[in-house]
């Protein structure tokens, strides 16, 4: 039986616990929602409460953004992260498999030719009409 302790999406963290977990300020939790990557629950008395999974995506937005990735850029990136992630575990909740190829953390092998003149034309020397 699943309860409010196993669900990582149970807005159980305040503002200021949230902060300290995750080591940013309350602007940057307030500034991630209103660039719409989470959207924190309300208390009775108009408190947000945070998820795990929202203390997560926030973490790494923070990471990202440590690298030098704008917040626009980062916030989508972990959008899509997510995405993909829910769409690994419902293949897998479907009995389906997931290949090493899945792996979101392995770059697309690119075509191994790809700098062949097969390609791109080989650089042509430099002529220049002769001067008498």
């Amino acid at each position: 039986m699943s309860n409010a302790f196993d669900d990582a999406d149970f807005p159980a963290y305040t503002m200021g616990r949230a902060v300290k977990m995750i080591g940013v300020t309350p602007a940057f939790l307030r500034s991630l929602g209103t660039a719409g990557l989470i959207e924190p629950e309300r208390s009775h008395g108009g408190h947000r409460r945070y998820s795990r999974h929202q203390l997560h995506l926030a973490g790494r937005v923070r990471q990202l953004l440590d690298d030098g990735v704008l917040l626009a850029s980062a916030c989508r990136i972990v959008t899509l992260e997510d995405r993909l992630d829910a769409a690994h575990r419902h293949i897998l909740t479907l009995g389906g498999t997931l290949t090493p190829d899945d792996d979101a953390n392995t770059p697309t092998a690119t075509h191994p030719d790809i700098a062949t003149p097969q390609y791109y034309s080989a650089p042509q020397p430099n002529r220049s009409p002769s001067s008498p």
